[in-house]
């Protein structure tokens, strides 16, 4: 159990996995910023654990992409499908 009722952060390893993936099948390169965060959302309307990925190219707005799941669990076709919608 963790401390203070908190989920153990995911590794580094899987973050960056997502990222490179984020990249790919975004055609996203090294000039966009973004980050990757596993959130556990209390709200009954939410679906639990969720990865949230923020995405700042350049000259455009800012993204936000949410996928049901932990971040370890996701997979690169999770994470293609979530980009291709709009």
């Amino acid at each position: 159990m963790a401390l203070f009722g908190r989920a153990p952060k995911p590794d580094a390893a899987a973050r960056r996995r997502v990222e490179a993936w984020v990249r790919e099948a975004g055609g996203y390169g090294p000039d966009t910023a973004m980050t990757v965060s596993e959130i556990v959302c209390a709200d009954p309307a939410c679906p639990g654990t969720e990865t949230v990925i923020l995405l700042f190219p350049p000259g455009e707005k800012t993204r936000a992409v949410k996928l049901a799941g932990a971040l370890d669990a996701l997979s690169e076709a999770d994470v293609a499908a979530a980009l291709g919608e709009r």
